[in-house]
């Protein structure tokens, strides 16, 4: 199992989940994702972006009052 960091602060909508999209084909089963973003919309984004593929989110912390903190397990 391996663990990888994705800095997506500045992007906006649907940007983020785009990035994150776009890296999970190239890991493995069991690997995890941790994130940052600042998008006002990306915890309800990656909630519902691991809902419909399968994925399952360990836990969502804010940072500060607009950044969000995320690990996903593919």
């Amino acid at each position: 199992m391996k663990q990888e960091f994705m800095d997506l602060r500045g992007l906006k909508c649907p940007q983020p989940i785009i990035k994150l999209g776009a890296r999970a084909p190239s890991m493995t089963k069991g690997d995890v994702i941790e994130a940052v973003a600042d998008c006002h919309t990306f915890e309800n984004d990656v909630r519902k972006w691991c809902e419909r593929l399968g994925k399952t989110l360990l836990w969502v912390k804010m940072e500060d009052e607009k950044t969000f903190r995320v690990q996903i397990q593919l």
